[in-house]
């Protein structure tokens, strides 16, 4: 696998997990189905449970149980950011190697691999973390769509079982989704970078689609990645990248 096809894999999983999120009304079967079994059902009952801590609130249930999933998955984030660094740190030798090699692609790719492995950088540790995520934030997915207590419950002025008549939420979800783009966008590559604007529009046509209680989930799980990415991808005052 090339670098250039490497750079499209987070692409092409931040799509799998937005083709997952069609319309999820098959009640939760645990006897039936080893997915609601160990993924979907537990995570249905930590939202059942939180909602009975907070007042019978599901806006928080949703709140807290998100915020708990990406703490858990908070050391795959790390990882990926620090592959993703040292990725960053070699860009002066492979632009050296491409422009030594302009001519000969398979030399050129031959160097950078050799570069890789006396660095001892893989370059598929970035994304691999990445495409384990998928199926535990489907799974929370799931959970908050076919819970059916969920569906019947408001939060602030929101149904959250139907759409958001005054398109609030799904202005806020693209909202979100547009500042975690751009608090990492020195993370990204020009390709990348490219996509910012249609990822935003992307999400709030979904969003206006879906019942409120997802789009409000892709509303605090951005919040926590915005957060989250300040921390990460900020410079020191002095100017120096961060290590």
């Amino acid at each position: 696998m090339t670098r250039r096809s490497l750079q499209y894999i987070p692409f092409f999983a931040v799509f799998l997990l937005l083709a997952g999120c069609s319309p999820a009304n098959a009640p939760i079967d645990p006897a039936n189905s080893m997915w609601d079994r160990f993924a979907v059902g537990p995570l249905s009952s930590a939202l059942d449970w939180f909602a009975d801590l907070m007042w019978g609130s599901y806006g928080l249930s949703i709140l807290v149980v998100t915020i708990i999933i990406r703490f858990i998955i908070l050391p795959l984030t790390l990882k990926q950011y620090r592959s993703s660094k040292r990725m960053q740190d070699l860009q002066p030798e492979m632009k050296k190697i491409k422009d030594k090699y302009k001519d000969d692609p398979k030399k050129q790719q031959e160097e950078t691999m050799k570069l890789f492995q006396k660095e001892g950088v893989n370059p598929l540790a970035g994304c691999l973390p990445v495409l384990v995520q998928m199926p535990i934030l489907i799974a929370l997915y799931n959970a908050i769509m076919r819970n059916t207590e969920i569906g019947t419950h408001s939060f602030l002025w929101m149904q959250l079982g139907t759409k958001d008549p005054y398109y609030i939420l799904p202005l806020l979800a693209a909202l979100t989704t547009y500042l975690q783009q751009k608090v990492m966008s020195s993370q990204m590559n020009p390709q990348m970078q490219s996509l910012m604007f249609i990822f935003p529009i992307l999400i709030f046509v979904m969003a206006m689609n879906f019942a409120s209680a997802l789009p409000l989930y892709w509303v605090y799980s951005n919040i926590f990645t915005i957060v989250q990415s300040y921390f990460l991808y900020r410079q020191p005052k002095d100017g120096s990248v961060k290590k």
